[in-house]
């Protein structure tokens, strides 16, 4: 790790690969040099896939390995600038006026301890931007937000200030880390990539998934593993509703194990499927097929 420049965390990618591993997240060659990339130019990572691939957890890993805050701005419909960004908390303004009131105080004074620090409510871009040493920023599912809080977004991320009229400007001393993730459920702004490093996150493959489990699920048994990655690489080539990710490999590897299932001949891997499917058609029809499935391995 380098402490000359801030952007610049780790001296190679490899450097952030070991980091990673050690907060149990597993990369591939894509993941780590875009995201390594995207720290030392000092860029936003924009990263877009399916749900429940681990875009999120990138966030949360690097906060980790960092050993720095990890600050998230949960996007969705009608999100607005004040809910990012602050508030200020006016059930204790007005009792302070009235304390204030009480012991005679000149206006003046009242104005100056109204609009200071103890009444400032910190939303997650303030305290991004207020927050040594800088902190992770995850501005997650960016998709879900209109496109008036994305326009005013990218003007946060350009010139890392805001101005509070009542209390001044807030800059950063060094611009946190920032992670932009979306599912796509609807067009991001072309203003919005051109400002971000790209990365595109999908399904993993058996390799990735097997390290996946081997990561979070330490001691797994190797066959039920690779009998796990193997069903969801099949799985996952069905007509489903609703794909499953890795966060529900997990869900489903860690039933496996509770239940002691060996493999997935086990009598009551059918009742687990809740775990790995959310939807009730998928669940049903994939319990249908898990018997075509066992008999043709």
């Amino acid at each position: 790790m380098t402490d000359s420049n801030p952007k610049a965390r780790f001296d190679s990618p490899e450097a952030l690969d070991a980091a990673l591993a050690d907060q149990a997240y597993v990369t591939d060659a894509d993941l780590r040099m875009t995201l390594y990339l995207a720290m030392a130019l000092g860029k936003p990572l924009l990263v877009e896939g399916p749900a429940g691939v681990g875009k999120t957890e990138i966030a949360r890993a690097l906060s980790a390995a960092l050993d720095t805050r990890l600050i998230r701005l949960q996007c969705y419909e009608g999100l607005d600038a004040a809910q990012a960004l602050y508030e200020w908390d006016y059930p204790r303004q007005l009792l302070e006026i009235r304390l204030q009131e009480a012991a005679g105080a000149s206006a003046d004074t009242l104005r100056a301890s109204l609009y200071s620090d103890d009444f400032l409510l910190e939303r997650p871009l303030l305290a991004a931007l207020r927050h040594s040493p800088p902190p992770v920023l995850l501005i997650d599912e960016l998709d879900r937000a209109d496109e008036a809080f994305e326009s005013f977004l990218l003007e946060i991320l350009s010139e890392w200030q805001i101005s509070i009229p009542e209390y001044g400007t807030v800059r950063a001393e060094v611009p946190p880390l920032v992670v932009i993730t979306g599912n796509r459920t609807r067009a991001l702004a072309e203003a919005t990539r051109r400002r971000c490093l790209y990365l595109w996150l999908d399904y993993p493959d058996r390799a990735k998934e097997r390290a996946v489990l081997e990561q979070r699920l330490p001691g797994i048994d190797a066959a039920l593993a690779d009998a796990i990655v193997d069903y969801l690489a099949w799985a996952r080539e069905q007509d489903l509703t609703k794909t499953p990710g890795l966060s529900e490999t997990l869900d489903w590897a860690a039933s496996l194990i509770e239940i002691g299932a060996a493999d997935l001949d086990h009598a009551q891997v059918p009742a687990t499927l809740g775990a790995l499917f959310k939807d009730p058609a998928d669940i049903d029809s994939m319990r249908e097929r898990l018997a075509v499935y066992r008999g043709g391995r």
